[in-house]
């Protein structure tokens, strides 16, 4: 039993490698076909990314996926699912509409710890390890949303469009987030019911140590990127400030030429001074010489 758990677990932990791979693709910013395409787009094609954004989201799809995981009841799922929603789409619309933006790596990092936050709640990991009772759900449900929400606005605004984007365009591309997330709703939550039977309580505890593993990897590979970001950030800023200090010291090495040289020209105009005074007095003593 133990040695199938491990070779199950050797199997996940190559999976998740895959996966932490292809997400590597979609984690920051948005292809070059893709931004080329919004530049022009229509609010039909500002629905269809939103709707792409979040299905290709894993970190969204793995945070959903925690939330809905213990559900059974339709009402509770509208009703958690929809705090989610409210939350993504205030930050979402607000954030974007006006300019409001952060570093995306650290964003992200709190969205992959919101996916560790729900596997470890789903696990009691509060009872077991911290003897209390967990944090009311729907609250953090919602907290976790405006935090997805700001992540989503932070790639929308990387667009490289000339002018801000307007009302619609936004609301075009919520509403694609919300018809993306229905769409992995209506996958994930059949997939959910499948496991449910016997061995539920030993599939569950595997899961969301799984979700848990997952949004360790991920939480780890933003810091990575965020850190490796601000080192080549301060080394472009150390290359800049070296080229303009050498800048500096050519001019000032050009300023000393140009002196020189115009101590150069003051000494040959002193020398020309002279021959001039020579000149004149040779010219007396000539003079002199024919009056007597």
């Amino acid at each position: 039993m133990k040695d199938k758990c491990f070779f199950n677990i050797f199997n996940i932990s190559k999976t998740v490698i895959l996966i932490s791979t292809i997400g590597s693709i979609f984690a920051h910013g948005v292809s070059k076909e893709t931004a080329n395409a919004m530049i022009d787009a229509s609010l039909l094609d500002y629905l269809i990314f939103g709707a792409e954004h979040m299905i290709t989201g894993y970190d969204h799809i793995l945070f959903l996926v925690g939330v809905i995981f213990f559900l059974t009841n339709y009402w509770d799922i509208i009703k958690f699912v929809s705090a989610f929603t409210i939350g993504h789409s205030i930050t979402l619309i607000f954030a974007t509409s006006f300019g409001i933006t952060a570093n995306a790596y650290l964003i992200d990092a709190v969205i992959a710890f919101s996916v560790i936050y729900k596997g470890f709640e789903n696990l009691d990991g509060f009872k077991h390890w911290f003897s209390s009772s967990a944090p009311n759900l729907i609250l953090m449900v919602f907290i976790f949303g405006l935090i997805h929400g700001f992540g989503l606005s932070t790639k929308l605004q990387e667009l490289p469009l000339e002018d801000h984007l307007n009302i619609k365009q936004i609301l075009s591309f919520n509403v694609g987030v919300e018809l993306g997330q229905i769409a992995a709703l209506m996958i994930i939550f059949p997939l959910l019911l499948l496991i449910r039977g016997e061995l539920f309580k030993i599939i569950s505890k595997i899961v969301n140590w799984i979700l848990v593993g997952l949004g360790i990897i991920l939480l780890i590979y933003q810091l990575d990127g965020y850190y490796t970001s601000e080192i080549h950030h301060y080394e472009i800023h150390e290359f800049q400030g070296e080229k303009n200090k050498n800048n500096d010291e050519e001019h000032s090495h050009d300023h000393e030429e140009h002196s020189h040289d115009h101590e150069e020209h003051s000494h040959d105009h002193e020398e020309h001074s002279h021959d001039h005074e020579e000149h004149s007095h040779d010219h007396d003593k000539e003079k002199k010489s024919n009056d007597n």
